[in-house]
């Protein structure tokens, strides 16, 4: 007998579509398989090039890779996978777990129906400007950015504010000291 499904994909108010529980998960239930076509790291790493360009022009998903272990990757992209629908949150109520070689969305705590099913991306700070978060949860920073790298990212932030501020003083204080 076939399993029901735990969620399905509808529109999200975070990006576009989301996967959402079509009924009441239990903590630690795994909800969907995330599959696609396993693929070396060299390959891997060409195609998150080739999309990192195109998402750039067109706003669609950048990223639908999963690190399996150090020689393969599982591209999602293509094919009957719903599990690429689940966007970032910093907030997530699901995990991505690689259990033996397969990717599975675990949830992280009970979650109602009709939930939207999010997970941390995990995304290095590395080039965090480039991945702004629309999550809107009370712990959001505004920028994909795995959880143990966040208060670095914050400090970086204030820091770039005092400098716009200090330069926009000093601007206004030149312009100041030239009518004079």
């Amino acid at each position: 007998m076939a399993k029901k499904a735990l969620c399905k994909v509808k529109e999200s108010s975070i990006h576009q579509r989301g996967l959402f529980a079509t009924c009441d998960i239990e903590e630690g239930a795994d909800i969907i398989q995330y599959v696609g076509e396993k693929i070396p790291k060299e390959e891997s790493t060409k195609r998150a090039l080739e999309w990192e360009e195109q998402a750039r022009e067109t706003g669609e998903g950048l990223v639908y890779i999963f690190e399996l272990d150090d020689d393969w990757d599982l591209d999602g992209r293509e094919g009957d996978n719903p599990a690429r629908y689940m966007n970032h949150s910093c907030d997530g109520n699901c995990e991505a777990v690689n259990c033996e070689g397969e990717i599975w969305i675990m949830a992280r705590k009970a979650i109602k129906n009709g939930e939207e099913l999010v997970y941390d991306y995990g995304y290095d700070m590395e080039h965090f400007l480039d991945h702004p978060c629309l999550c809107g949860s009370d712990r959001c920073i505004g920028y994909i950015v795995r959880e143990d790298q966040r208060n670095k990212v914050r400090k970086l932030l204030r820091g770039k504010k005092k400098k716009k501020g200090s330069k926009k003083t000093a601007k206004r204080t030149d312009k100041k000291d030239k009518k004079n």
